[in-house]
């Protein structure tokens, strides 16, 4: 089994190239998505971030949970963004350890992490692929997808480390600065070559 990361800065267009995967029969787990599962269904987790947080607005109406206030809570502040991460993640890579054991007699298996290279799991991947945008538009991507405002969309942007270090690292770089045609086009391409064992 070739374990392959998917990578890139938020709002870079990793969603569009985990469903291009899908659609051509790949295996793909995305950890964002089992990180909103945990923070909706894990009590454990919740219980502890409820905890931790109790002297800061994180809370809906109903008492669940807020992604956004939790977001903009943690992005606000770097030592409260390392609590967190210390709660989620080892939740979250022990649920990407069971899909790769669950799919070891697969060929290829896909890994999304945002943090591939934060969180230093680069190195447990065979192949990395990363997405890159300019960040001019990947700013308004994350506005008009989020409703952020401009001041807190930068804020998450500079929060994690510049596209050009991580893709340094990586084996492949897609480039979603234009649209879907072209991106999944770069897919295909990169399927090939990985394929072939190039």
């Amino acid at each position: 089994m070739i374990k392959i990361a998917i990578s890139g800065n938020i709002a870079g267009g990793k969603s569009q190239v985990e469903k291009i995967l899908l659609k051509n029969g790949y295996k793909v787990i995305d950890t964002d998505k089992i990180n909103h599962f945990i923070l909706a269904t894990d009590i454990s987790a919740i219980n502890e971030i409820k905890e931790t947080f109790k002297n800061d607005n994180i809370l809906d109406e109903c008492g669940y949970i807020s992604r956004i206030k939790l977001g903009k809570v943690v992005f606000s502040s770097p030592e409260k963004k390392l609590k967190l991460e210390s709660i989620l993640h080892k939740r979250i890579f022990r649920k990407v350890n069971e899909f790769l054991d669950e799919n070891k007699n697969q060929k290829f298996v896909f890994v999304s992490i945002p943090l591939l290279f934060e969180t230093k799991q680069d190195e447990m991947f065979d192949k990395i692929i990363f997405v890159s945008a300019d960040e001019d538009i990947r700013l308004k991507r994350l506005m008009n997808r989020n409703n952020y405002t401009e001041a807190f969309a930068r804020k998450i942007i500079n929060s994690q480390d510049k596209e050009y270090d991580k893709i340094k690292k990586s084996n492949y770089i897609i480039y979603n600065n234009s649209n879907y045609i072209n991106l999944n086009k770069q897919v295909i391409e990169i399927l090939k070559k990985i394929e072939n064992g190039n």
